[in-house]
């Protein structure tokens, strides 16, 4: 029953639970798409910065390449120049002009001896497109510090006269990413064509000039930007955001991750929340099942049942004292009131059975008062005429009393098949027992089986009497029983009497003979009525009866016993 009880709260518990579900489903797919678009968005706004500050140095170079100096190669008043405009530009450190065999023709600052910029890729794109190239992460043969090449051809004509070169400070781009502020979690890269990164945030001092891992090296190339997940090299498992190098205006591949533990903290506190609350709920709910449940129904129920028990081991006064209005109490006193009528019909029962059993004993008495008032009678009329006859006549007499006082007052007890066969046929054979013969073993019959039995027997010796065997001289009469697996096939076989015929229609004895027994005995019977006598065979149970089944085939056995 209780877990009934915690069953129903659980039913209960159901529909909230899957509310809850459903909300956390639906929140976590709206933050996972707002976060998308963030990641997105992110990636957009740094790589337009990005883009921003290489256009501002694509214009410095084309301002630079107008310069008279400049386009005059006049090496000491290029230098001159050139120098006052790396002075002014922060977010470069040098830019020179180099001819096209490599070799520097003026800038900046001071060349070292034997510097060659041929090999570079900038300088081999910008000769090989005629127009404006960014390079890849390098380090600067000038200053020695990590750089982002940019290049540009100076023209004359149609004819490239030498190409400007200058680079990006990558200390300046990481500070100015930084500045920009990033989300704890959340993660900025920036890298050249080559996969190689040129700023990052957090972490740039273990990243800045390493390759993006190969598995990811697809995202610089990609055809169109994206969001995935990722998980970074960091270890933080990010929504990322990118723009490729192939878009027209992005030169450098520019990503956005936001980490996805941070994005869904909120949601997370608040699932563990929930989750707290509802396993709290759950065992408030558990526990108030089982108390209220204890209180209300198991108590109730309980008390209902210990007085059943109480009833059934004999004590009959007991109650179960139930009189509130609900429904469990309504039921106790209903099942109160059910115990008291049964007790009442219980004492007029043994009121009828005490009655009863006076009156059947008053009968049995005057029956026997009637068989004596027979006996005097014929005492005073056959005695000293007909002695002999007259002393059959009272044996019979007084057998036959004898059995009517068995069949009325109903006081027999266990008895042995043979002591209950004699004492029903003592009325009708009393002086002549060579007549009967009696054959089987000894099998006790209990006494709700015997009084069938001594009925059967009595009116099958009636009948006998009347139109059998025991109606002649010289009819007897022989009565075989077996007992096997607590049946008993009882066998009577007329013979010496009359000749027999089957009854037209069916007296009372026949009746008597068919529904004596109890229907627990399970009883069969059969009556062939030969020429010869009577032969009638009855099987019933001495015992609790068996299966259906197994009686009738117990029953088979035991008569094809016999008949061999």
């Amino acid at each position: 029953m209780r877990l009934k009880l915690v069953a129903v709260a659980v039913a209960a518990l159901a529909p909230v639970v899957a509310m809850l579900a459903y909300n956390e489903v639906a929140l976590r797919h709206e933050r996972n798409q707002e976060v998308r678009a963030s990641a997105a968005q992110a990636a957009r706004q740094a790589s337009s910065e990005v883009e921003r500050i290489v256009e501002g140095l694509h214009a410095l170079l084309v301002s630079v390449s107008a310069m008279p100096s400049v386009r005059n190669l006049d090496v000491d008043a290029c230098n001159a120049a050139l120098k006052s405009v790396a002075e002014s530009i922060a977010n470069i450190r040098t830019i020179f002009v180099v001819g096209l065999d490599g070799r520097p023709i003026c800038g900046s600052m001071p060349f070292p001896d034997g510097v060659v910029f041929s090999d570079r890729d900038y300088f081999q794109e910008a000769l090989k497109t005629r127009n404006f190239a960014v390079g890849t992460y390098a380090v600067s043969r000038l200053s020695d510090k990590p750089v982002l090449p940019l290049a540009m051809p100076l023209m004359e004509g149609d004819v490239v006269k030498a190409l400007i070169v200058s680079g990006i400070r990558l200390d300046w781009l990481q500070n100015r990413i930084t500045e920009r502020g990033v989300a704890p979690g959340n993660a900025v890269t920036i890298a050249d064509g080559k996969g190689i990164i040129v700023a990052r945030v957090p972490l740039p001092e273990q990243f800045v000039g390493t390759a993006i891992p190969e598995e990811y090296q697809r995202l610089v190339h990609a055809e169109q930007p994206d969001v995935i997940e990722i998980m970074s090299q960091d270890g933080t498992e990010r929504i990322l955001g990118y723009r490729p190098i192939a878009l027209p205006s992005s030169p450098l591949y520019v990503s956005a991750g936001f980490s996805k533990p941070e994005a869904f903290a909120p949601i997370n506190r608040a699932t563990l929340m929930n989750t707290l609350a509802i396993i709290g709920g759950a065992l408030f709910s558990f526990a108030a099942a089982i108390i209220i449940g204890n209180r209300f129904i198991l108590v109730p129920i309980s008390r209902i049942a210990e007085v059943m028990e109480k009833w059934r081991s004999g004590e009959t006064t007991a109650r179960t004292r139930m009189t509130g209005s609900d429904e469990l109490d309504v039921v106790g006193a209903t099942f109160d009131r059910l115990l008291d009528e049964l007790d009442e019909r219980r004492r007029r029962n043994e009121e009828a059975e005490e009655e009863r059993i006076l009156l059947v004993r008053e009968l049995a008495h005057r029956v026997k008062n009637g068989f004596t008032l027979v006996q005097a009678i014929a005492r005073q009329t056959f005695s000293r005429s007909d002695p002999e006859r007259y002393n059959s006549f009272a044996e019979r007499l007084a057998a036959l009393a004898g059995t009517y006082d068995l069949i009325l007052s109903r006081e027999g007890s266990a008895s042995p098949v043979r002591e209950i066969v004699s004492a029903a046929l003592r009325a009708h054979v009393a002086s002549e027992a060579e007549r009967i013969r009696l054959d089987g073993p000894e099998v006790v019959l209990p006494a709700d089986i015997a009084l069938p039995l001594s009925l059967v027997i009595h009116e099958l010796a009636t009948n006998a009497t009347k139109y059998g065997s025991l109606g002649s001289e010289d009819g007897t009469v022989a009565i075989e029983w077996k007992y096997e697996n607590g049946r008993v096939l009882l066998l009577w076989t007329e013979s010496g009497g009359p000749t027999v015929s089957a009854p037209t229609k069916r007296g009372f004895g026949s009746v008597l003979i068919e529904r004596a027994f109890p229907a627990k005995a399970q009883a069969r019977s059969r009556s062939d009525f030969r020429p010869e006598g009577l032969v009638f065979e009855v099987i019933f149970s001495a015992a609790e009866p068996a299966a259906k089944g197994e009686v009738e085939s117990s029953d088979r056995d035991m008569v094809h016993s016999s008949k061999t």
